[in-house]
């Protein structure tokens, strides 16, 4: 004998003691509610610490130039695509949105190379800078995707894949942008693989740890 249900009198204790929650801002207020205050500390440390007439200096090269906003334009897009790819109902088109940016960076450090020849620099003596590149981007790239990841992990993202990957691309580059202001030197080859590396170990990660950093809590 099939029971009739009274779905209303269903609906309503299902519904009983829950309460409604929150709706998350807009991607693009989310993205820059959190980008404000991290460029805000990331530039009190470059005007503490970085010889800023040194970087003026490399920086008025067009292609040194063109390298430092590719790296920031990445990091910034890269950032509020992640925020926008969190919602199930925000277009696809935001995985394309960093590339642009993306090659922007990469054109104006192939530049780099190109203008240093494909060496190590002289006498090879840059091959040790290049380590503390690499271990400077891990440094600031790793603490800050933490602390991204747990603002994106709030829309419960249902494809965490491309969240971690634009969320790590953009943490990375926004530490190699600010690393520029302590690079005492064009980029060579050996710079641009090591950067590469660092960038790559941090993307990287954050793909295979995708579903434990997006976890709801």
């Amino acid at each position: 004998m099939v029971r009739k249900v009274d779905t209303d009198n269903l609906v309503t204790t299902l519904a009983r003691g829950l309460t409604a929650s929150k709706p998350l801002a807009p991607p693009l207020r989310r993205a820059l509610l959190w980008l404000t205050p991290i460029v805000a500390l990331a530039a009190l440390a470059v005007l503490r610490f970085a010889d800023l007439g040194s970087y003026m200096q490399r920086v008025a090269q067009p292609r040194v130039a063109l390298e430092a906003v590719g790296a920031l334009l990445t990091a910034i897009v890269a950032i509020i695509a992640a925020y926008h790819l969190s919602l199930p109902d925000r277009s696809d088109r935001w995985r394309f949105a960093p590339l642009p940016p993306l090659a922007l960076w990469l054109a104006g450090s192939g530049l780099g190379c190109l203008a240093n020849g494909l060496g190590l620099g002289p006498a090879g003596a840059r091959l040790g800078e290049s380590g503390s590149c690499f271990r400077f981007i891990l440094m600031v790239s790793v603490p800050l995707a933490v602390l991204l990841f747990a603002t994106l992990r709030r829309a419960r993202p249902l494809t965490p894949l491309p969240v971690a990957l634009y969320g790590a691309l953009g943490v990375a580059a926004l530490a190699a942008f600010v690393l520029q202001f302590f690079h005492p030197f064009d980029v060579t080859m050996i710079d641009l693989a090591l950067h590469a590396l660092a960038i790559s170990v941090v993307v990287g990660a954050a793909a295979l740890l995708r579903s434990r950093a997006l976890a709801s809590a």
